[in-house]
């Protein structure tokens, strides 16, 4: 759903010239700006690293729910996975911005008690080591789906309908899903304060012109 999300906004974007999206099955989106490659295995892309030089960002939209998993399996699909696509890029695109889609409430001190959160924070503080030109992660709260996207999760048609009251009410654990995606646009265009992008951050970044 996020990587939907952000996909849109830079296929409308006028300041994105081209769009390159790996998956790893078809999206069925198509635009002129926007290329595909389909790769089955993301722990390992060597095989299209040479597809992957001359970008500016990368929006890594990726990502799985820690429900049911253990640490370990949770850690390779989330910490391993993002560090064997990120770490290549890093030496292929020097000046790239990687923007990282983590959660509200990642622990960046990586010790407390909750597992995915730290996971979460080993992932950002990690991927900052890497030799980009600017990593930001972005913690985003509830996102309210852009209309007419296809990947929406099932449970937000329960809940959508509370978008207006929670935006009120709740305005820093609330931004819509094209806020989220004109904000790493906008970072990458034009940096921003602090590496660890909160959903106040978002909402700022999103009205940047």
């Amino acid at each position: 759903m996020v990587g939907e999300g952000v996909l849109q906004e830079c296929l409308l974007h006028p300041q994105v010239e081209a769009v390159l999206v790996i998956n790893r099955k078809p999206g069925g989106v198509s635009h002129p700006k926007l290329k595909e490659i389909i790769h089955q295995d993301f722990f390992d892309i060597s095989s299209i690293e040479d597809q992957l030089s001359g970008y500016n960002a990368c929006y890594f939209c990726l990502g799985v729910s820690s429900v049911g998993m253990k640490e370990p399996e949770y850690f390779n699909l989330t910490y391993t996975l993002t560090l064997n696509i990120a770490t290549p890029l890093s030496k292929l695109n020097p000046g790239m911005t990687f923007c990282y889609v983590s959660g509200a409430s990642t622990d960046s001190t990586e010790e407390g008690k909750s597992m995915w959160a730290r996971v979460k924070g080993k992932t950002e503080n990690d991927l900052m080591k890497l030799p980009f030109k600017q990593v930001f992660a972005f913690r985003p709260g509830y996102m309210h789906p852009t209309p007419g996207l296809k990947n929406v999760n099932e449970y937000y048609k329960y809940i959508s309908w509370m978008y207006p009251f929670l935006r009120k009410f709740f305005p820093n654990m609330v931004s819509t899903l094209a806020e989220l995606g004109l904000a790493m646009i906008n970072a990458t265009r034009f940096g921003y304060q602090t590496k660890i992008i909160e959903v106040k951050d978002i909402v700022a970044l999103a009205k940047l012109e």
